[in-house]
């Protein structure tokens, strides 16, 4: 099917939402990108940019700038969080050198990928807030807060947790509470520090942290198992001194991170599970879901934003090579949806692992070490199915 021309609608302009948008432009597509917010701009944090992220910003000529804006991951260390002790290094720079493992501000990204919408053309409107998506006519129809209607014939829903789309393609489903919290937070930090991803583990806890900006500032990540209901979303607020005392059995380089922490973001942890449908063909248009919409997931491997580009090029790849738009968007959702299962099932499991408490604990930090000694490589060959994978190959 030919993009040449074609009017397609994103709603959101977040990291999936960008990322499509200018992959349909780039083959001829006119896109226009609702986004509900005043600017294009994020709450501070890092994200990880693995090898299968990374292979679709190449292919979006992107590539080169993101390196330029990130840290190169040098490895990854799994350590105790009450010594401080290594218990397994990957050892990415000697392990996978060809390979692309990035720590990037997630501000840096949003620019980097709305200057590349911009360039070929995307239209990007900003304050336009939907409050629904009607999908009983031909064709869909966003429903605007102010009352007016924007039609679309192909419309995609990259608009995040909480998307109108994902409800009207589902209706409501009440999350599951994971009974975990995490806090965010983003410290000054040494340039001379390592680039490495840290994940402290501990009984019911672990935290994870890694340089950004030039080794400038230090992202950090810091999970608790907790009884107590949180709100979900990104923007409350927490004192420094909850997430100090939740983690004063750690080793001294975390409390010390610890201390310099000053605006500190709390939020609850929920499964959702993956849209068991991601599109949907009317009469005269058709409507998609990608990223967190269709496969929200939980941050224990570091693969959301990388899910999100995957759908992306997958989408216009399935679009393009198919002769209408109901074969792009069933092949789409063919080749997507087992991927992305596994990986938010993989990520669940790593929860588990991290926060190993008593005899467990010790027995598998043990094999860790062993495993580490014996056979370095092996860990990271257990993801090459994920790292490894290229969609644009």
């Amino acid at each position: 099917m030919s993009m040449l021309g074609q009017q397609i609608t994103v709603l959101g302009a977040g990291v999936a939402g960008l990322a499509v948008a200018r992959a349909l432009a780039m083959r001829g597509a006119q896109v226009t990108v609702l986004e509900q917010a005043e600017a294009i701009t994020d709450i501070g944090a890092g994200l990880q940019i693995s090898p299968n992220g990374m292979a679709v910003l190449q292919a979006l000529a992107l590539g080169d700038g993101v390196a330029a804006q990130s840290v190169r991951a040098a490895a990854v260390v799994l350590r105790d969080g009450r010594d401080g002790s290594d218990v397994l290094r990957m050892d990415l720079a000697r392990l996978r050198p060809a390979q692309g493992w990035q720590f990037i501000h997630r501000a840096d990204l949003i620019d980097t990928l709305a200057k590349g919408a911009r360039e070929v053309g995307v239209d990007i409107r900003l304050s336009v807030k939907v409050e629904r998506i009607d999908l009983s006519g031909d064709h869909p129809r966003a429903v605007m807060a102010d009352g007016s209607i924007h039609d679309a014939p192909l419309m995609i829903g990259a608009d995040g947790l909480h998307s109108p789309m994902r409800q009207a393609l589902l209706g409501r489903i009440a999350p599951f509470f994971t009974h975990q919290i995490a806090w965010r937070t983003v410290i000054p930090n040494d340039p001379s520090d390592p680039a490495v991803a840290e994940v402290h583990m501990g009984a019911g806890r672990h935290l994870v942290s890694y340089p950004l900006r030039g080794g400038t500032l230090r992202n950090i990540v810091a999970v608790e198992e907790r009884r107590r209901w949180v709100e979900e979303g990104w923007s409350l607020r927490d004192d420094p001194m909850d997430l100090r005392v939740a983690f004063e059995e750690f080793s001294p380089r975390v409390r010390g991170w610890l201390d310099r922490a000053e605006d500190v973001w709390l939020w609850g942890l929920f499964r959702h599970e993956v849209s068991p449908e991601w599109q949907r063909v009317l009469p005269k248009g058709a409507v998609a879901l990608m990223g967190d919409a269709a496969h929200p997931t939980l941050p224990f491997l570091a693969q959301g934003a990388n899910m999100a580009l995957e759908d992306a090029w997958v989408l216009v790849r399935s679009l393009a090579e198919t002769d209408t738009m109901a074969a792009g968007l069933a092949a789409y959702q063919a080749a997507r949806r087992p991927r992305c299962t596994r990986i938010v099932a993989a990520a669940n499991a790593n929860a588990r692992n991290y926060h190993l408490s008593g005899v467990k604990r010790g027995v598998a930090h043990a094999a860790l070490r062993l495993s580490g000694m014996v056979a370095p490589g092996l860990a990271l060959k257990k993801f090459d199915w994920l790292y490894g994978f290229d969609v644009t190959a």
